[in-house]
């Protein structure tokens, strides 16, 4: 983890920091948990540094984009109080598909944008950081960011009958980019969004408990459906394969395991 934090300018702080959201995501809960059993500073350090570094990152538009300034719309001060408001970018080398420009489905997975399932990974990595840390702050960015994407990433089906998901959202997140809906992000989000909700209980920040809506709208997706997979990442969390796509259809056929 120590050599983590220096090949991707964590620290030493470099001039161009390399931040991923997904991976990232896995070493905030790692350097907590060095934190936990060593009792060294130097792992809560790193994982504090981590998360700002990503919320001034990721949380900001593309160093190559004509957009600057926080992806939620924010002025400086009020995006820094409130870094997850807009989502969180993935942290791709390209920059996102343009209005009107076609889908490549082989260049899509450079570019970048937003995905559901790396954002709530970031939400249990901050509920984790406010469990470990005795910090506040992290629960209300990890609320803000699960209400943020819900609201963008979930739609109603045109005959209105039933709610749905997209996969991938523009970095404002205006519109989808892969409008598929991943194999396991309803269940992904479910338990998110029901950690969160356990989490923040008591905390007089937050005097009601949130995401209630998030939350029902989530079970009624997953309602009915066999989360059966033996795709590995399915297995271990929740899956990043969208359905509806010829070459990303794995997911959706993917036999059950018993």
């Amino acid at each position: 983890m120590i050599g983590f934090a220096d090949a991707t300018g964590l620290s030493p702080p470099g001039v161009s920091p390399r931040r991923y959201l997904w991976t990232d995501a896995f070493a905030v809960c790692n350097f907590l948990e060095l934190h936990r059993r060593t009792g060294e500073k130097r792992f809560k350090r790193l994982a504090k540094d981590l998360i700002n570094q990503v919320h001034r990152i990721l949380g900001r538009h593309r160093g190559d984009d004509r957009r600057t300034g926080w992806i939620s719309g924010l002025g400086e001060r009020e995006g820094a109080l409130h870094p997850t408001a807009g989502g969180l970018r993935i942290g791709k080398p390209l920059p996102e598909r343009g209005p009107g420009e076609p889908l490549d489905e082989r260049l899509e997975w450079d570019r970048d944008g937003q995905y559901y399932h790396y954002l709530t990974k970031w939400m249990h990595a901050l509920r984790q950081a406010g469990a470990v840390l005795g910090e506040a702050d992290y629960l209300r960015w990890a609320v803000e960011l699960a209400e943020a994407t819900h609201a963008a990433f979930v739609y109603r089906t045109p005959a209105g009958s039933r709610q749905r998901m997209y996969w991938k959202m523009s970095i404002d997140l205006s519109r989808p980019l892969v409008p598929s809906m991943g194999l396991h992000d309803p269940l992904d989000g479910w338990i998110t969004c029901s950690e969160l909700q356990a989490a923040v209980k008591g905390l007089h920040e937050l005097p009601t408990p949130p995401l209630g809506r998030e939350i029902a709208a989530l079970s009624a997706m997953c309602a009915g459906i066999n989360w059966g997979t033996d795709d590995p990442l399915g297995l271990g969390g929740s899956s990043p394969m969208p359905t509806g796509s010829a070459s990303w259809r794995r997911a959706e056929t993917s036999r059950p395991v018993n």
